[in-house]
């Protein structure tokens, strides 16, 4: 089953690439990696913002992480033009908005490393880093970037 067929099976609309809103570009390729900058999460196409263990649950931080994943896979299509060139997921590195008392942060980067993996099968198995910080761009809630590797 490609990529495509998975997405499909799952109900997952690939996004447009966002513009970024700084100074930074969304990608940059060096070699057969490739390196996507953060991804925010979002609601209803703005950003989702809360703080995990204030006012944004666990379950809710899942869900923006998995949501994230999808930005992400969108930002790679417009990188590559075919997931299925991508040869493995690497590493994700997972920022959770939350207070000083969360714990749950490698939960909440759940959502995004387990949305993985369904798509991409084994080659979406990765490494990853997942950290509470006092806040992220707009106030959102997640904040995930990537390095995949290439065919």
């Amino acid at each position: 089953m490609s990529i495509y067929e998975r997405l499909d099976a799952l109900n997952i609309t690939l996004p447009e690439l966002t513009p970024p809103v700084a100074a930074f570009v969304p990608f940059r390729r060096s070699g057969n990696l490739l390196f996507s900058s953060g991804h925010i999460a979002k609601i209803g196409g703005k950003p989702w913002v809360g703080q995990l263990g204030a006012n944004v649950t666990t379950a809710q931080g899942i869900e923006a992480a998995r949501g994230v994943a999808i930005d992400l896979m969108g930002t790679l299509h417009a990188a590559v033009g075919d997931l299925n060139q991508i040869k493995r997921i690497v590493k994700l590195m997972v920022l959770v908005n939350s207070t000083p008392a969360f714990t749950e942060q490698h939960l909440v980067a759940n959502g995004a490393s387990e949305l993985f993996g369904e798509v991409f099968g084994d080659i979406g198995m990765h490494v990853r880093s997942a950290f509470g910080v006092a806040q992220v761009p707009f106030g959102s809630c997640v904040e995930i970037e990537l390095v995949a590797e290439l065919l």
